[in-house]
């Protein structure tokens, strides 16, 4: 059995799979941004994550009334 026999099915799955693959990396580089964005309007808005340092908090704080 000759490997060109199948060459169009090998292809095919080779393409389908790298059509997959960047499908998904577009998909959590897409969803990343939008979080980014969801996060930065929140922080606007005064909601901050938990997870920020109350040091940290108290210099933003001082910056944004120095601003």
């Amino acid at each position: 059995m000759q490997a060109t026999a199948h060459i169009d099915f090998i292809l095919a799955a080779y393409a389908a799979g790298t059509i997959v693959i960047a499908a998904l990396i577009a998909w959590v580089v897409l969803d990343y941004r939008a979080q980014r964005r969801t996060l930065a309007d929140l922080e606007m808005q005064g909601i901050s994550r938990r997870s920020v340092p109350a040091r940290a908090e108290a210099v933003k704080r001082a910056a944004k009334e120095d601003a």
